[in-house]
């Protein structure tokens, strides 16, 4: 049965219970972090041991479908008062047997004084401060501005595509003064400043990462082998719709109607800007494997 560009309303487990084994090359996704949102159908409220459990059950049914060479990109956050979720669901991971091959920062928001910044740019006047940034309440905690991307592989041993997400010098004398250094373009590192797009009206989702994110993963991996890329949380549908934009199959997995519908017009609209009218509206929305 055709999986690829669709997102199945169906829970994860079941969905790569059904797909062939080593059928996925990268696997990109935001599960619930257990912190108590709101979500329409799932219930954001396990006790840690329930939800660690569960989270083994998916890096375990996941382990079985990813290819040997690919790569698990695994977006989560903690809280202020219990930052320890992500490195509790990592070594989650590690039980199973995942190498984590590098452990990338998604800065959601950042501040650099002037002072700071030196003479590699003369245009900026004054202080700098990016990004998303929500206060809290609190006289113990600071702002959590940032989130995990931890980058599993069976190996460890998964080559990269480094430059593809890479940056400019920003001092030129680099360039020739390293070995590597042969062109205007270096390592992005391990911190990714990602920002989210701006969104005045009510949020359709409690924990949307932005297409920023995925797009990022994707081309990190190296689009030149990526077979098909899976989404076992799809939410409204950011990983899609960076496969989308890069010319890359997908299989998403979502339990929520609501939001699968959200990321079908989501879908829609991005095959349109595209000029392509993408799949028929009852293969995308009401189809179910």
């Amino acid at each position: 049965m055709e999986m690829k560009n669709q997102i199945h309303l169906l829970d994860c487990i079941d969905g790569m219970e059904m797909m062939d084994a080593g059928s996925v090359d990268l696997i990109v996704t935001s599960p619930p972090y257990n912190i108590g949102l709101s979500y329409s159908v799932y219930d954001d409220t396990l006790t840690r041991s329930e939800y660690l459990d569960w989270m083994g059950e998916i890096a375990g049914a996941a382990s079985r479908i990813l290819s040997d060479e690919g790569s698990f990109f695994l977006n989560i956050g903690g809280t202020p008062k219990d930052p320890w979720i992500p490195i509790d669901v990592a070594m989650e991971f590690r039980k199973r047997g995942y190498i984590l091959q590098n452990m990338i920062h998604w800065i959601k928001s950042i501040a650099i004084p002037r002072s700071d910044i030196g003479s590699y740019n003369q245009n900026i006047s004054g202080d700098i401060s990016v990004g998303h940034f929500k206060p809290i309440n609190s006289k113990r905690y600071h702002n959590d501005c940032h989130e995990f991307i931890f980058h599993f592989t069976k190996t460890g041993t998964v080559p990269i595509d480094k430059l593809a997400i890479g940056v400019p010098y920003q001092d030129k004398s680099n360039i020739g003064r390293w070995k590597q250094a042969t062109a205007d373009r270096r390592d992005r590192g391990n911190t990714w400043f990602i920002p989210y797009e701006t969104i005045q009206e009510k949020r359709p989702h409690p924990a949307v990462f932005p297409i920023g994110l995925p797009d990022l993963c994707i081309r990190d991996h190296g689009i030149d082998r990526c077979r098909l890329v899976l989404d076992p949380f799809m939410g409204i549908g950011s990983t899609a719709i960076a496969c989308i934009r890069l010319g890359i199959d997908y299989i998403g997995f979502e339990i929520d109607a609501s939001y699968r519908e959200i990321a079908s017009d989501h879908i829609q609209r991005e095959m349109r800007r595209r000029g392509d009218p993408g799949p028929a509206e009852d293969s995308l929305l009401n189809r179910v494997v």
